[in-house]
């Protein structure tokens, strides 16, 4: 059967960055001393503007832990403004690696084995994409693609190469070969689609491609692959791997990188539980699709429209001339036969004549009575649907102590970079992550941060319980409490309150970070050592702690506050998908098709 992907099956995925904080997200750098990266086609297709993304960072998570994964968009989503979708997943592999170079791996077997390159795909990946035949159903507009496999599409007209990434495969969704990224979640304003998204991942659903075929070209339908003497072969779905959890996308507005409002003025976050699969070397992927709202991706009346070519007659009317290229050609100029005359009260002639087609910077005659007055818009058809992502720095998961098996763990790290606003955008300035967290008593922590030598992006940050409350402050929790965020002096290290309960040896060691201490100067800890990890730690005490970093709070400018709330029994989950593990004694795993209420939840009283 013949593979003809129409529109309505796949996410065609307006000009706007993402950027992940958390884990650290590179935006292909890896330690560049510039403020701009290197090389924007070091291992992936970003889309982004070069200022953004951290230097390397690596760290370690254990399996069933809670990692809050923070990011930014730049255009709207969780809104009407535009269609959109986030969507969220990871791979792991023992060649997945940072590598020591910012040069883009070579195109070469033997080099690619060569660890001074990044690598993500694997070059087999790449080889099997470039040969492939690219899906001839997907919108293309009016681009001139300059070749029919998978790595040329209307965002990669040129089939330019990222690493080993597949251009075909990172901008549509759900893919419909082979992918070695597992499904985490899917973020989307749509929450009809949510039964597609689950029914169609690769974790739940196998996948196809030709084995063994002869000739120049692979072939991406089982008809072709048969008679090209291929094999149509199935590559199941990984054992163990459910859906992807697909919830309504968090909102953000647009021309704006910044914090949503799924918890008001916080960042918009996906709190995901590690899975348990130890790996040494594995990846974080985000992607955010966006598209207008001017036509129906999804409708195959579209789908038509797109895919018809020809001249254009004098009365508007398209005579096809070819299948193939889902272009026409009129005053030398090329466009889409799709016009937008239903939602103008349009014909066919008068759309075309008026400019209400779909076309690289249409002009436009919106005065009916003014036939000569036209007012140019600035489209760009291969970004008017558009998918850009980030990647994390390489990661590890690791295999949780087996007296803690069903005990739950919450990661806490640092994001940011050292300076200003102005200084580390479109990065953020730092913050403790969570910057809130609410977690069960004898519950653990596992505190863990990394800095860059090579820009002093992140100063080792200290963690200080604050000093008691000098005033009354209204809306603070109820029960017991430890410090008070409109203190900017920490609490004495031997004072009675404790942050968590912690022993006094591990508060020390946060305070002054004394597990890593290299010597030389340590007056504002500029040569504390670029790794800290505190280990996994017990949560004995109920109440609410403020704490605060030392290094890196300047009054009117800046502060880095955060706050924990431990709680008893089952209270405690995290607030936005994932796996929720309980008390120490119960634990739930349960995946959601839409957004559900738990027992907890932000309240601006909370702040």
């Amino acid at each position: 059967m013949k593979i003809a992907m129409l529109l309505a099956s796949l996410v065609a995925v307006v000009h706007s960055d993402l950027y992940l904080h958390n884990p650290r997200g590179s935006n292909n750098r890896l330690a560049e001393a510039n403020r701009e990266r290197d090389n924007a086609n070091r291992l992936f297709d970003s889309q982004n503007n070069d200022r953004g993304g951290y230097n390397a960072a690596g760290l370690y998570y254990y399996s069933g832990s809670v990692l809050p994964i923070e990011w930014t968009n730049q255009h709207s989503c969780g809104d009407q403004n535009a269609n959109c979708e986030i969507i969220i997943q990871y791979m792991c592999g023992p060649l997945v690696r940072d590598g020591t170079s910012t040069t883009t791996i070579p195109e070469n077997p033997t080099e690619s084995k060569n660890l001074v390159y990044g690598m993500h795909e694997s070059y087999n990946y790449y080889q099997d994409c470039k040969l492939r035949n690219r899906n001839l159903g997907l919108f293309t507009a009016d681009r001139k693609l300059n070749g029919d496999s998978a790595i040329y599409t209307r965002q990669n007209e040129a089939g330019t190469r990222r690493g080993y990434e597949c251009p075909e495969e990172r901008d549509y969704y759900p893919y419909w070969h082979p992918t070695p990224w597992v499904d985490i979640a899917v973020l989307t304003n749509d929450l009809k689609r949510c039964e597609y998204y689950r029914s169609e991942s690769a974790n739940v659903k196998s996948r196809y491609a030709c084995v063994g075929s002869k000739g120049t070209t692979i072939p991406n339908n089982d008809d072709d692959c048969v008679a090209a003497g291929g094999v149509w072969t199935e590559f199941p779905p990984q054992n163990g791997l459910e859906a992807p959890v697909c919830i309504k996308a968090p909102w953000s507005r647009d021309n704006h990188l910044g914090n949503g409002k799924s918890v008001p003025g916080h960042p918009n976050y996906y709190n995901w539980t590690i899975p348990n699969t130890p790996s040494q070397s594995c990846v974080l992927r985000v992607r955010y699709n966006i598209s207008t709202g001017d036509y129906d991706g999804w409708s195959k009346d579209v789908n038509g429209q797109v895919t018809v070519t020809g001249t254009v007659t004098a009365n508007g009317n398209a005579q096809s001339t070819t299948a193939t290229n889902p272009t026409v050609k009129q005053a030398s100029q090329t466009f889409s036969t799709l016009d937008l005359k239903p939602n103008f009260s349009l014909n066919r002639a008068q759309a075309f004549g008026r400019g209400y087609v779909f076309r690289q910077n249409p002009v436009i005659m919106p005065f009916n009575n003014i036939p000569g007055l036209g007012f140019q818009l600035a489209i760009n058809t291969n970004q008017f649907g558009r998918t850009f992502q980030d990647r994390s720095h390489s990661f590890s998961i690791v295999t949780r102590p087996s007296n803690l098996a069903d005990t739950p763990i919450y990661n806490l790290n640092v994001r940011g970079k050292r300076g200003n606003i102005v200084q580390v955008f479109p990065a953020v300035e730092y913050d403790f992550v969570p910057d809130i967290l609410i977690a069960p008593l004898n519950s653990y922590v596992h505190i863990q941060t990394m800095q860059d030598r090579v820009r002093l992006e992140l100063i080792a940050p200290t963690w200080f319980l604050l000093r008691p409350p000098n005033y009354v402050e209204g809306n603070r929790q109820a029960g017991p409490s430890s410090g008070h965020w409109g203190n900017s002096y920490p609490a004495h290290l031997d004072s009675p309150q404790t942050l968590l309960g912690l022993p006094r040896a591990d508060r020390q060691s946060l305070a002054v970070l004394d597990i890593v201490q290299r010597g030389n100067d340590m007056s504002e800890l500029n040569d504390a050592g670029t790794y800290f990890d505190l280990g996994l730690k017990k949560v004995t005490q109920l109440g609410t702690y403020y704490y605060m970093c030392t290094r890196n709070n300047n009054f009117s400018n800046r502060d880095q506050k955060s706050k924990i709330i431990i709680q008893e029994g089952d209270k405690a989950a995290p607030k936005l998908g994932g796996t929720l593990t309980l008390s120490n004694r119960h634990k739930m795993k349960k995946t959601f098709s839409k957004a559900q209420p738990f027992s907890l939840e932000h309240k601006m009283s909370d702040y």
